[in-house]
């Protein structure tokens, strides 16, 4: 009997640890890159083995519901939303517990919040497409955007009008910047003895330049 008491005591401990053992799915909070360029989101997980289950990468472009994109089995089965086929690649590192995306040829549309996930139950089959609760973590905000120029100085030349002996007569000088980044520039110009006047050229760049 006593060996039946410490037997069974040894059993409720030990299912006592394992069930106490919590699943995490640690992700960076923020990243950034640029159209066509390339990135790569990691999942760090613990408490359960990463070869045992499936995984997935559902991500949320602002103001939209959740997309999933990645349904991983195994590097011998996987599926992958149309959107980002050929261009996203979903893997594991057993050794150091990571799952990851390797993702190449970025567009400003993969702006989204990028969440790792896991099936709750183990993996019994190639089921992609069945309905199933998942367990998230706390997902990377990924934001792609146009590197930004370096800082250029604009070249200014001046332009005065010729001598008029009339006193009517409407005259104009011209100040011309080129060649300058960010295009947004302030001006100030004075004549003589004269007020400054104040000139700025808002930014009429496109969203790509």
């Amino acid at each position: 009997m006593t060996t039946m008491i410490i037997f069974l005591s040894l059993l409720l401990n030990f299912l006592s640890c394992v069930q106490s053992e919590e699943v995490t799915l640690i992700q960076p909070e923020a990243e950034n890159g640029h159209p066509g360029g390339s990135m790569r989101l990691t999942c760090k997980t613990s408490g359960f083995d990463l070869d045992s289950y499936a995984m997935s990468w559902v991500r949320q472009v602002p103001g939209q519901g959740l997309e999933w994109i990645v349904y991983y089995y195994g590097s011998y089965s996987n599926d992958y939303a149309p959107a980002i086929k050929d261009r996203f690649t979903a893997s594991i590192d057993t050794s150091n517990n990571i799952f990851a995306l390797e993702m190449k040829s970025l567009k400003i549309e993969d702006t989204a919040i990028y969440y790792c996930a896991r099936d709750v139950s183990y993996r019994t089959g190639i089921e992609p497409y069945t309905y199933r609760p998942l367990i998230f973590g706390a997902g990377t905000k990924l934001t792609v955007e146009p590197r930004q120029k370096s800082i250029v100085k604009p070249k200014l030349s001046a332009f005065y009008p010729p001598k008029s002996s009339s006193k009517d007569a409407v005259q104009a000088a011209v100040c011309l910047a080129s060649d300058f980044f960010p295009k947004d520039i302030s001006l100030q110009l004075a004549f003589g003895d004269k007020p400054k006047a104040n000139v700025t050229r808002p930014s009429v760049l496109k969203p790509d330049e």
